[in-house]
C-alpha cells in the first residue's frame, strides 16, 4: 500500500471514529441511522454517475430490489446472515444483466437514463400487483401495495434471538457505511478506478487505447447496484417493513437531487447531500406550513443555478483559495523581514 493511501485510509478511519461518536449527541440515533443509509444510498449512484460517467434515473430499482430481497429471504430462513448476503448480491445480478445488455449495446447516456427510468417503473408497477394470495415466494407474500410486514430483522449471525437493534443498530449501519467509504476509496486509486474516470471523461480514447470499455462500465453499474442493494436491507431492518414506494419515481428523483446538491465527482459529496437533505425533510415534516416537495425542487433550482457543482467542490474550492491567500500573505511577509534584515 502506497503511503500517500496508507495516510488517507487513517484519517478517513479517525475522522469516521468521531462523527460516530459525537453525532448521537446532536440528534437521536434512530433518525441518525436513515440518515446513514440514505447516505449509502446516495454514494451509490454517486460511484457510478460522477466517476463512472453512467447516467442512471432508476437507482431507486436496486434499493427496493435490495430490501425486497432481504424481507422475502429473512422469512423463508428466519435469521438474517443470508439475506443480507443476497440483497447485496441480487441487486448486483440484476444490474449486471441490464448493464450488460446496455452497454454492449452501446447505448448512449440518454437512452441509459430512459431505460434504467423503465425499469424502475416496471418493478414499481409489478410489486403494486402483488396482493393476491398466488403471489408468493416460498413463505414469504409479497402484498402488493401494502407491502411485506413482520420479517426477522438483523441478528447475531447464528443466533437468531438476538437482534441488533437500536443503539448497537446505529452502530452497525455506521461501520457498515465506513466500510463501503474505504472500499469505494480503493476502488478508485487502483488502475480499475482510474480507468473508470478515463472512461467517464473520453470513453472512445479508452476503447482506442485497448480497454473493454463495456465490461468496466457494466463491473461499476454492478458495484452501484450492490450497495445501493446493501443499503435497500439496511432500510428494511430500520423500517421493519418494505412496500413498493421503495421503487417509486420519487425516490429515484430524491437520489438524484442528493448527489447533484453534494457534489458529483466526490466521494463523500453524495453522502452529504443525501444526510443533509434527508434531514431537512424530516424537520420540515413537523409542520405542514410548507411542503416538503416544494422545499425540495427550490433547493435544486437554487443549487443548479449558484453552485452547480455542488457543496462539496464549493467548499473545496472556498478552502484552497483561502489556503492561497494565506500562503501569499505568509511570502510577502517573509520577504518584508528579509529585507528588513537586510
Amino acid at each position: 500500500m502506497r503511503p500517500a493511501l496508507g495516510k488517507e485510509i487513517l484519517s478517513i478511519l479517525v475522522v469516521s471514529a468521531i462523527l460516530i461518536w459525537i453525532m448521537p449527541y446532536f440528534i437521536g440515533t434512530y433518525t441518525l441511522t436513515v440518515l446513514i443509509i440514505y447516505g449509502m444510498l446516495g454514494v451509490s449512484l454517486g460511484l457510478i454517475w460522477g466517476f463512472g460517467g453512467i447516467v442512471c434515473f432508476g437507482q431507486a430499482a436496486f434499493f427496493g430490489l435490495g430490501a425486497y430481497t432481504y424481507a422475502v429471504a429473512a422469512i423463508n430462513f428466519g435469521e438474517s446472515t443470508i439475506p443480507m448476503i443476497l440483497a447485496i448480491l441480487i441487486p448486483a445480478a440484476f444490474a449486471a444483466l441490464l448493464g450488460a445488455m446496455m452497454f454492449y449495446g452501446r447505448l448512449t447516456d440518454v437512452y441509459l437514463g430512459v431505460i434504467t427510468l423503465v425499469v424502475m417503473l416496471i418493478l414499481f408497477k409489478f410489486i403494486n400487483s402483488t396482493a393476491g394470495p398466488q403471489y408468493v415466494i416460498g413463505e414469504a407474500r409479497l402484498g402488493g401495495y401494502n407491502g411485506i410486514p413482520g420479517f426477522q430483522t438483523l441478528n447475531v449471525p447464528g443466533q437468531p434471538d438476538a437482534y441488533i437493534w437500536g443503539d448497537p443498530y446505529y452502530y452497525f449501519c455506521a461501520v457498515a457505511m465506513v466500510i463501503v467509504y474505504l472500499l469505494i476509496t480503493l476502488l478508485l486509486r487502483s488502475s480499475f478506478g482510474r480507468v473508470a474516470v478515463g472512461i467517464r471523461e473520453n470513453e472512445t480514447r479508452m476503447s482506442l487505447m485497448g480497454y473493454d470499455v463495456a465490461a468496466r462500465k457494466t463491473i461499476m453499474f454492478s458495484i452501484g447496484a450492490a450497495i445501493a442493494g446493501l443499503a435497500g436491507a439496511l432500510f428494511a431492518n430500520w423500517g421493519e417493513i418494505v412496500t413498493p414506494t421503495l421503487f417509486s419515481l420519487a425516490t429515484s428523483a430524491e437520489i438524484i437531487i442528493w448527489c447533484i446538491v453534494g457534489g458529483l465527482g466526490t466521494r463523500f459529496g453524495p453522502f452529504i447531500g443525501a444526510a443533509g437533505l434527508a434531514y431537512l425533510k424530516f424537520l420540515l415534516g413537523q409542520q405542514s406550513t410548507i411542503d416538503n416537495t416544494l422545499i425540495t425542487g427550490l433547493i435544486l433550482v437554487l443549487f443548479v443555478l449558484f453552485l452547480p457543482r455542488g457543496i462539496v467542490p464549493a467548499l473545496a474550492d472556498l478552502w484552497r483559495i483561502s489556503f492561497a491567500r494565506r500562503a501569499g500573505k505568509s511570502r510577502r511577509a517573509q520577504r518584508s523581514r528579509r529585507m528588513r534584515n537586510a
